[in-house]
């Protein structure tokens, strides 16, 4: 269905929760650096075999993979204080824990099927 694998031990609905999500390492020169093939979801969830074509789609500068990276996620403004958790809202507003892992693999679709067109868009003349 997704043209990534996702590799998990989740079994219940607060085993979808993310965090912060990241990419895995690899050694490179000597050196760990991101594998952008390989999301880290949370501990019992990892998405591999990510297509390097996904990360041709970008919107403001980014690619939206990284876009959903950043956004699907716990953190809270520095200034006011407001925690923002992915997770309240994947289950208040979604009704399905599972959201902020789907959302993430539709975007992967997504930007592979968006460049498949771009790609295919003739010349401009």
């Amino acid at each position: 269905m997704y043209p990534a694998t996702v590799e998990s031990t989740a079994t219940l609905p607060a085993h979808y929760r993310v965090e912060k999500m990241k990419y895995a390492k690899r050694k490179q020169n000597g050196k760990n650096i991101n594998d952008p093939t390989t999301i880290l979801y949370n501990h019992r969830i990892t998405v591999k075999d990510i297509p390097l074509d996904a990360y041709r789609y970008v919107v403001s500068g980014k690619p939206a993979i990284d876009w959903v990276m950043e956004r699907q996620c716990v953190k809270t403004d520095k200034a006011s204080g407001i925690k923002n958790d992915a997770n309240d809202w994947a289950c208040d507003t979604m009704n399905n824990p599972k959201y902020p892992l789907e959302l993430l693999l539709r975007v992967i679709t997504v930007s592979l099927r968006t460049m498949e067109i771009v790609d295919n868009l003739p010349n401009l003349e």
